[in-house]
């Protein structure tokens, strides 16, 4: 058997919307084994389902193993992987699952005639990072899982900044804000507004008095867009925070994290969470460390060509 092939009697086969609670059960498995607590809610599963390749190893009684599918990001050229393998009984399958979502990854870079695939690790996960290594990805940076206990510590109000949740006739305005902020950040995939509308707005359940904006002399200066992702565990998640530039080093994203963390304890969540780039030029884990939040875990990012 080599590294691209399951045991005696196991199978690859696609998935279907019917393996969601399996699949969930899965990942849930994995991240307490990896991290000590479960970071991954229905509507993951879901987005997942929905993306451009999902695929799972079943063993030879039929039970999911592992499962692989590529994020439905941006539609740029970085696409980014993820595969889960049952901590007990389902590393058989986690070369295999990877070389097939490479193999996967590089048809949809030849379409392109472009692109790089990323995948992340917990630096425990010493197996996966090997397995990473062996198929010709490197280490790019870190991000931390920032979380915080709510209801969250007092803080004192930012002068000349309002606060309050963005109206839907804003949207077009609130996406401005953050594809301009965002393209200050060397990782930024720019998307159009229709395809973010459909990524985080259409079909999806939201809750729009956590998305927030902030004004500065009548200006839009800042958003924070919030995400259902942690719901199941009672966890409010900021998906995006964004300023512009020339409102920076003013306590705009303060504000606007003290508004959302607020609102978040007044809907009955018990937690915040978000993720953060370590790498990040504003040095955006200043502000979160700044109002409390800390580490609840780190992960490392590689990344390889898609092509070759």
């Amino acid at each position: 058997m080599t590294n691209d092939e399951l045991p005696a009697g196991w199978a690859f086969r696609a998935t279907s919307p019917a393996d969601a609670d399996d699949l969930l059960a899965l990942v849930h498995a994995s991240d307490m084994s990896a991290v000590g607590f479960a970071d991954f809610a229905p509507e993951d599963v879901a987005e997942a389902l929905a993306g451009p390749y999902t695929e799972v190893a079943v063993d030879a009684t039929g039970a999911i193993a592992g499962w692989a599918y590529l994020e439905d990001g941006a539609g740029g050229p970085r696409e980014f992987l993820e595969v889960y393998v049952h901590p007990e009984g389902g590393r058989p399958a986690m070369r295999p699952l990877l070389a097939r979502i490479l193999a996967a990854a590089q048809r949809r870079a030849e379409e392109r005639g472009e692109g790089t695939v990323r995948a992340g690790a917990i630096p425990a996960e010493q197996y996966w990072i090997d397995s990473l290594t062996a198929a010709g990805f490197t280490f790019v940076k870190q991000y931390a899982r920032m979380q915080l206990d709510l209801p969250a510590p007092a803080t004192a109000p930012v002068p000349d900044v309002t606060v309050r949740p963005v109206r839907e006739e804003e949207m077009p305005e609130f996406f401005a804000v953050l594809d301009t902020a965002f393209r200050d950040t060397p990782d930024y995939q720019p998307t159009s507004y229709e395809r973010w509308r459909e990524r985080f707005l259409e079909g999806h359940r939201v809750r729009l008095d956590e998305w927030f904006v902030a004004e500065v002399d009548g200006v839009l200066a800042g958003i924070l867009q919030s995400s259902e992702q942690s719901d199941v565990h009672g966890e409010g998640w900021v998906k995006h925070l964004a300023v512009r530039s020339e409102f920076r080093k003013r306590g705009v994203g303060r504000a606007l994290l003290a508004a959302a963390f607020d609102r978040y304890a007044a809907n009955g969540r018990t937690s915040v969470g978000l993720g953060v780039d370590l790498a990040n030029p504003t040095e955006a884990i200043k502000l979160y460390t700044g109002v409390g939040m800390r580490p609840a875990y780190r992960a490392n990012i590689y990344e390889r060509p898609a092509l070759g």
